[in-house]
């Protein structure tokens, strides 16, 4: 199956549907009076539709098993058409879509199995998602120009060429692929004034965002936060608490990390752990959503 251990839990949502074409108005109200002879249509196949979306993964081997936190099967008539409809929800890494379109599938084919004795015109039709909601597309945006970015790395180490800088390069290749510029990388030593005066420079510069990456840990050299803390207008601490809260569903560590998050004047400020899978994991946590920040700050208002 497709690894989604780097996907973050949203609320995803699914309605699909599928239509019963009968070949008389007689099998209408058949259904509707209960004279079918296998039952009531409607419930039994509602039965069989709820089994058949906890099903799903049994039956199709790239699809993931997950927690199913709402299903409802609901019914419309339209002259000899019955539209079928299956919606789901969940709070999961991936989609529902899947399973919708399998419940409503599968309320379709008891509904034929129950009619057939009474009419031999019954038929299938248009199983197809109509809706989904809740994956990465409906937390993407659209901006005219892409954002720039300073990515610096803080190491003693690595500023004395005696380690190869990971981390840094990590967080430039996800800011690329969420079409963040990165005109500006540099390394610099542990030390307060130099991290300060990076982040001040670029942000009086008219940056959009200046990464940290190193200096977030317990150690004596590891003033990062302290630095940033002290020139930061505004603190965001949803941010560290989803970073922090990613990390340590990850590994038991992360709850250490001291990383920050907050605005020097438009441009957002982010101190992340100096560990390649530390910056890794950071990056995942809140690209691309904390984007979304630059429309808050231009003044748009919260949906």
């Amino acid at each position: 199956m497709v690894d989604i251990t780097h996907k973050n839990n949203t609320l995803r949502e699914a309605v699909a549907q599928a239509l019963v074409r009968v070949g008389s108005s007689a099998t209408i109200q058949a259904i509707e009076k209960g004279l079918v002879p296998k039952g009531d249509v409607f419930s039994m196949s509602k039965a069989a539709g709820l089994l058949g979306v906890k099903k799903t993964p049994e039956l199709l081997p790239d699809c993931h098993p997950l927690p199913i936190e709402y299903a409802a099967i609901d019914y419309e008539i339209e002259g000899l058409e019955i539209k079928v409809l299956c919606s789901i929800k969940t709070i999961y890494k991936t989609g529902v879509e899947v399973e919708a379109m399998h419940g409503a599938s599968i309320v379709a084919l008891n509904m034929y199995d129950m009619l057939k004795p009474i009419d031999k015109n019954v038929s299938i039709h248009e199983i197809k998602l109509l809706k989904k909601k809740g994956g990465k597309s409906s937390y993407s945006e659209k901006f005219r120009e892409p954002f720039k970015a300073a990515v610096i790395v803080c190491s003693d180490t690595i500023a004395a060429g005696q380690k190869e800088d990971k981390a840094g390069k990590v967080i430039i290749d996800k800011l690329q692929k969420h079409n963040v510029e990165v005109p500006h990388y540099g390394v610099i030593p542990d030390e307060y004034d130099q991290i300060q005066l990076k982040a001040k420079s670029y942000s009086e510069s008219g940056l959009d965002m200046v990464i940290f990456t190193g200096g977030t840990g317990l150690s004596k050299r590891d003033v990062t936060p302290e630095a940033l803390s002290s020139i930061i207008d505004r603190k965001m601490p949803g941010v560290e608490e989803a970073i922090r809260k990613y990390g340590q569903d990850r590994m038991p560590y992360a709850m250490l990390s001291r990383s920050v998050a907050g605005t020097i004047g438009k441009t957002l400020v982010l101190a992340l752990p100096g560990s390649t899978n530390g910056a890794k994991e950071s990056m995942d946590a809140i690209f691309p959503s904390i984007l979304h920040v630059f429309k808050i700050l231009k003044g748009a208002r919260h949906d």
